[in-house]
């Protein structure tokens, strides 16, 4: 009983129309558009300048380009590299001001229909880009949503598989 007691948990489900991360202990989420506003003005390193819907308005600036990593028709993950700072974001969004948080344990929940299933491929990207977002561990889900309490407990339906 005690051994979850310290324990925080993030549920990414994700899709390119929607990227939606919970705190299924505070029952705390957010859900947008998967897109980030990276700038790069000349001379300067490139940092983000906006996440979610927010990056659309951001796109608009000079030597700002909107991106959204999970948009490509044979893949779940099209550049890796902005899924994770996007997903950080996400992350430290849902965290807010908390200053002492443990990493998380992170259920990645692919949305949609992938033909003939993940690859290995496509499920070590995912695995890697909870584990570069913060996260302690990660667990991959396909089927259907999940609930608080069966994240919490890792109790997953049989009607999905669990990828460990």
């Amino acid at each position: 009983m005690f051994a979850n007691l310290f324990k925080q948990f993030v549920y990414v489900q994700l899709s390119p129309q929607r990227l939606a991360v919970r705190d299924p202990v505070k029952q705390v989420s957010i859900s947008e558009v998967p897109e980030i506003a990276i700038r790069k003005t000349p001379g300067e390193k490139a940092r983000v300048a906006a996440v979610g819907s927010a990056a659309r308005l951001a796109g608009s600036e000079p030597h700002t380009a909107v991106h959204n990593p999970f948009a490509h028709p044979r893949s779940l993950i099209s550049d890796f590299t902005v899924a994770e700072l996007l997903l950080k974001a996400f992350m430290l969004r849902l965290r807010g001001n908390a200053i002492l948080v443990p990493a998380p344990v992170v259920v990645m929940h692919p949305l949609g229909e992938q033909a003939g299933g993940l690859t290995q491929i496509e499920l070590r990207a995912m695995r890697e880009l909870g584990l570069g977002a913060g996260a302690s561990k990660v667990r991959l889900w396909e089927g259907p949503d999940l609930t608080d309490e069966q994240i919490m407990r890792g109790q997953f339906p049989s009607t999905g598989c669990l990828h460990e």
